[in-house]
């Protein structure tokens, strides 16, 4: 019936030679097909923009220190990976591994303590009323908003005058707060936490540290690992914080360790080159476990947000 009525006047105007704005309508199906041709043209270069990094880092880790300059960077040359992964776990005693159980420390802790205290803060903000609540959700709001770099410095002098710069509290400190997930476990808490629930828990006698922890908490499972997902990648990559509170190499993150193999490569023996790249790779590992043991939250998590 559509067709009928839209191809009539068209037919109409050719007999009479003349051209009508129903003719220079574009075709729906050759619009959209387009359209989609568009989208996948955009997700290969997505893909590929995404997939290349990792890539060359998978081949560059298999190269000594001449194949690195000399070959190819996307594509394999001699296979010397497992010459490089027994230079990294030698070198300087195997400093390698305590960088990456120090990065483990300060991610996983960090992330479960902030996980913890934004729940709380969410949980305020969203379910209690009170004086000022309003101009706390601003500040959250707008904290998360300011740069972390910004605040490095302000934070460098006074833990200086506290004096415990160049111990793991500088950097374990910092990672205790996250105004982003506090506004993201206020979100959560929004739609996962009935206010009757809690009144008929109130009614019943219970206090509020037993309400928060034996019926908000396991409520709120798949908004917790989501921050804790969120704040683990961020902790796990932060540079600038690690890099600007320690001193000793004992206590570096991965970040700040590769970093300082980097830089001196052309001050040693030993092809510190290779070593950073392979390290890179085995440093990606660890996050790869973490998102597949936890993809199924995740998914959740995400959906939950898209439905909100």
């Amino acid at each position: 019936m559509t067709v009928d009525h839209l191809e009539a006047p068209a037919r109409a105007s050719v007999v009479r030679g003349r051209t009508t704005p129903l003719e220079r309508i574009p075709r729906p199906r050759r619009r959209a097909g387009s359209e989609q041709l568009v989208a996948l043209i955009g997700l290969i270069l997505f893909a590929i923009y995404s997939v290349a990094p990792i890539w060359w880092l998978i081949v560059n880790a298999t190269k000594d220190r001449r194949d690195l300059y000399n070959s190819n960077g996307l594509w394999f040359a001699d296979f010397n990976l497992w010459a490089n992964l027994e230079s990294l776990a030698t070198y300087q005693d195997g400093i390698f591994f305590r960088w990456v159980l120090n990065t483990l420390v300060y991610s996983g802790v960090g992330a479960a303590v902030c996980t913890l205290i934004s729940i709380a803060v969410g949980y305020s903000l969203s379910k209690f009323t009170y004086r000022g609540r309003g101009i706390g959700l601003g500040i959250v709001v707008g904290s998360f908003l300011i740069p972390s770099t910004l605040i490095t410095l302000p934070l460098f002098l006074l833990f200086s005058q506290l004096g415990i710069v160049d111990t793991m509290w500088a950097v374990l400190i910092p990672f205790f707060v996250s105004p982003f997930g506090a506004y993201l476990a206020k979100v959560y808490v929004d739609g996962a936490v009935p206010d009757e629930l809690l009144e008929a828990a109130r009614i019943d006698g219970a206090s509020e540290w037993r309400i928060f922890f034996t019926i908000v908490l396991p409520m709120m499972r798949t908004g917790a690992a989501t921050v804790f997902i969120l704040l683990f990648v961020a902790n796990w990559n932060n540079f600038f914080l690690p890099l600007t509170m320690l001193r000793g190499s004992d206590k570096w993150t991965l970040a700040v360790g590769l970093y300082s193999w980097f830089v001196n490569r052309s001050n040693s023996v030993v092809d510190l080159t290779a070593l950073t790249i392979t390290g890179a790779l085995i440093s990606v590992i660890p996050l790869a476990i973490m998102m597949i043991s936890m993809q199924r939250y995740w998914k959740t998590g995400v959906t939950l947000g898209a439905i909100k």
